[in-house]
């Protein structure tokens, strides 16, 4: 039985991940190999996708690295021309590079506001500036842009930056699909909420909860109704479907997947 995504070329930002686990990036690349897309794996670490490219073999999957600095337009110019002459076409590009950082209005500094809006937008808008003229070629295509559901409400701390910045990406990629909807490209948004990812472990215990990983899983555990956190895989699942035909008729829509946290509202 042939996968939702048979004979697709995907290329997937951000699909390494921090440590051992499932990452959104590294999930999609796996994912998607499964279900038939050949993927165009890119990362800033070639490391970081050592598990990636294992896991996606083993799903029986096909998968070529890259290695991009995502928020520099040259190697992103690069990184679509390669997939391009490795594959041919590109039909499909998920966005996941991003990642937060501590401060409100006034504690962030202008050099880390600037750094996050390159790293969470400066990212989706060079890889979708490169990727929609190869698509334009091949008549379509899906994109999807991973944003958070901090750029739809507070989620316990104070990070405007990456808040704003991921807000942005929901409404750029309303945007972009109502512009290039005449050309049969969508666009469309996942939105993940308190995910278990290793990026818990890595990075976020350390900025909010001085190292302490039980207090912050059970912090980000309190706000979510099902009582249960996602991982990368739920992301995934997310995109798949954005990315597959049946989603033939969505475009510059979003899929939260956060377990009920915004609904919840408080």
């Amino acid at each position: 039985m042939a996968g939702r995504l048979q004979g697709k070329i995907a290329i997937i930002t951000g699909a390494g991940c921090v440590g051992p686990g499932w990452g959104n990036g590294r999930a999609a690349a796996v994912i998607f190999a499964r279900e038939g897309a050949r993927i165009f794996a890119v990362d800033l670490k070639p490391d970081a996708m050592e598990e990636t490219v294992a896991r996606a073999r083993e799903a029986g999957g096909e998968i070529t690295t890259h290695t991009c600095d995502a928020t520099k337009a040259d190697q992103v110019a690069d990184m679509v021309a390669a997939c391009v002459k490795t594959y041919g076409r590109v039909d499909i590009l998920v966005n996941n590079v991003g990642g937060s950082a501590p401060g409100g209005a006034v504690a962030l500094s202008e050099d880390a506001w600037h750094r996050q809006l390159d790293f969470n937008l400066t990212s989706v808008f060079l890889s979708c500036k490169y990727v929609i003229p190869e698509m334009e070629k091949v008549g379509g295509g899906s994109i999807v842009n991973t944003a958070s559901t901090s750029g739809l409400r507070w989620t316990g701390a104070a990070q405007v930056g990456y808040a704003s910045s991921k807000a942005a990406i929901i409404h750029f990629s309303r945007v972009t699909a109502v512009e290039y909807a005449k050309k049969n490209i969508r666009v469309n948004t996942v939105v993940p909420g308190q995910m278990h990812t290793p990026m818990v472990e890595t990075r976020l215990a350390g900025q909010r909860a001085g190292g302490d990983v039980d207090a912050l899983l059970q912090s980000r555990l309190a706000r979510i109704p099902l009582g249960f956190m996602g991982d990368g895989r739920d992301t995934a699942h997310a995109a798949l479907f954005l990315a597959s035909d049946e989603a033939r008729f969505v475009t510059g829509t979003e899929i939260v997947v956060d377990g009920g946290m915004v609904a919840r509202c408080d």
